[in-house]
């Protein structure tokens, strides 16, 4: 009897034993896949971020202004954009479907409709940009009339400006996305239309509106994706909201144009406290001198 009790003890003791090595074993597989993972993802985060206007060059387009960008994962659906064609600065905050690894590839797709717009159709005003750019993503990912479409409404929000410095003129153009614009302490918020690039319009693409307004010293323009407002936090969890954003905004905006961004950022930590960040973040302010 003690000897049967011992076989059963040690063979017992032998199939935790090879069952801890195999659960070891597979720690070790999964741990290598996610490194594996997260290196090809780091290494996507280059390429997106070589994408990105580096910083001189969005001084020498928008001298005096900020960019607050605070992707939620290694990779961001939010992306900027900007380039000057002549007297002409093109800049846009974007936001693309969802993000991580699904946004940072429609984020490469709508840079290179932007470019296109401006380099090969030449579109020199903001809706026109905002018509190609949505044509080029419908027929990129192949939306229109729901052709080898995969049900999922691939597509971005943006707000578009074109500044003329020298003309002190403004052009915006919005989809879905507003654009703000601080002047003698008051805000001006001027709607987007309500449409998203690439929504999966059957027939004709509907066309975007063009906003134009002169512009004067002073004044400070705020482009933006949803992430901010969208952020819980505070005491009770609620979302910032945009009603607040624009409060914020509208309160901060006096303070030095360089010195915005950080302080968007410490505000938004202040409220996020120990809550997660729920979505990709992008602010853009430009104050014209």
């Amino acid at each position: 009897m003690i000897e049967e009790l011992e076989s059963y003890y040690n063979e017992l003791e032998q199939k935790v034993k090879d069952r801890t090595a195999e659960v070891v074993r597979q720690k070790e597989e999964i741990e290598i896949k996610n490194k594996h993972i997260t290196d090809s993802i780091r290494y996507a985060k280059r390429i997106q971020n070589a994408i990105l206007p580096p910083e001189n060059y969005v001084k020498q387009l928008l001298p005096k202004s900020f960019i607050f960008y605070r992707p939620k994962d290694i990779v961001s659906g939010d992306f900027y954009w900007m380039t000057k064609k002549n007297d002409l600065s093109i800049f846009a905050a974007v936001d693309c479907t969802g993000h991580g690894v699904p946004g940072a590839f429609m984020s490469i797709v709508g840079n290179n409709q932007l470019n296109y717009a401006v380099d090969v159709k030449k579109a020199r005003e903001a809706n026109k940009i905002l018509d190609h750019l949505n044509e080029g993503v419908v027929e990129t990912l192949r939306e229109k009339g729901n052709v080898g479409f995969s049900g999922v409404r691939d597509g971005m929000d943006l707000a578009l400006c074109i500044i003329d410095y020298k003309e002190m003129k403004l052009q915006f153009s919005g989809a879905n996305n507003p654009l703000c614009l601080v002047r003698d302490d008051e805000m001006i918020q001027i709607k987007g239309d309500r449409m998203a690039i690439g929504g999966n319009f059957s027939d004709e693409l509907p066309k975007f509106t063009n906003h134009e307004m002169d512009l004067k010293k002073g004044d400070v323009i705020y482009t933006f994706s949803d992430g901010y407002p969208d952020q819980f936090g505070g005491h009770d969890g609620r979302k910032f909201m945009k009603k607040r954003f624009r409060e914020l905004l509208l309160k901060i905006h006096k303070n030095p144009i360089e010195e915005q961004g950080q302080m968007l950022d410490d505000i938004l930590e202040e409220w996020r406290g120990k809550e997660e960040q729920v979505d990709d973040i992008l602010v853009i302010g430009v104050k014209i001198e």
